[in-house]
């Protein structure tokens, strides 16, 4: 207890991190070398790093239960929060490229399951590029969903390779996700909303929602409201452009 009130990083009152310790720039460039560890492979990540509960000691570790959600560049871990208990069964990850912003949201969630024993055992995050590393997390056809959730537009044309719904990572993205398994984008810039929309769109093994499928889907309620960014967005009475699409086998 003691610890905690000499903390100025820790919140009294609710026992979170405060994120004024944690702010960081808004966007970092995906393009630059970065030092963090990657794993050499799926195999190759520690889960009970990430989930003590599912996955008890080193030793014990089972590739039987694996990550099925992924939210790229997660932020401060909003949507992870919210997905958390919708879905406590299911293991998810946000992956995060600012060092300071993905040590938050590891203190949130460590913070998180000591105030609500039991809650939050699914969820983690990890600091990696994941327009360069997705492969090395994951494995053919083992995700059922990815999140994009407002994503840096990067306006200037000569910085589009650097927008992370692109024609060439959607191939990855494919190869990541199982048949059935949807993406979620959402944006407050109209152009980019185009641009992801359109990508997905002209990719052969991607297919848009019907909108009674999207009306059904309690996750497409979070896409606007879960996150820092989409709260934001909802204060100023901004729009937002959304496109949810599924992973197909393309007709031959």
């Amino acid at each position: 207890m003691l610890e905690k009130e000499s903390n100025p990083t820790i919140s009294k009152s609710t026992g979170l991190p405060r994120k004024r310790f944690y702010r960081a720039r808004a966007h970092s460039n995906p393009l630059s070398d970065s030092h963090f560890p990657v794993p050499v492979s799926p195999f190759h990540v520690d889960f009970s790093l990430h989930y003590p509960q599912f996955f008890p000691s080193t030793g014990e570790v089972s590739h039987l239960k694996k990550i099925q959600f992924a939210d790229i560049g997660c932020g401060f871990g909003g949507l992870l929060i919210s997905l958390s208990t919708l879905f406590p069964e299911t293991l998810m990850i946000g992956m995060e490229l600012r060092d300071k912003v993905t040590e938050y949201v590891k203190e949130r969630i460590l913070a998180l399951r000591v105030s609500n024993l039991g809650q939050y055992q699914n969820i983690s995050v990890v600091r990696t590029n994941s327009m360069k590393y997705i492969p090395n997390y994951f494995e053919k056809g083992q995700l059922m969903k990815m999140f994009f959730l407002f994503p840096d537009p990067h306006f200037k044309e000569k910085n589009h390779r650097r927008r992370v719904i692109s024609p060439h990572l959607l191939d990855e993205y494919a190869y990541v996700l199982g048949v059935g398994g949807i993406i979620y984008t959402i944006t407050d810039v109209e152009e980019l909303g185009d641009w992801m929309k359109s990508c997905l769109e002209s990719h052969p093994m991607f297919e848009a929602l019907a909108e009674e499928e999207l009306e059904a889907d309690p996750v497409v309620k979070l896409l606007s409201c879960a996150t820092e960014e989409g709260q934001k967005v909802a204060r100023n009475g901004g729009q937002t452009f959304q496109a949810v699409f599924r992973r197909i086998v393309p007709t031959s």
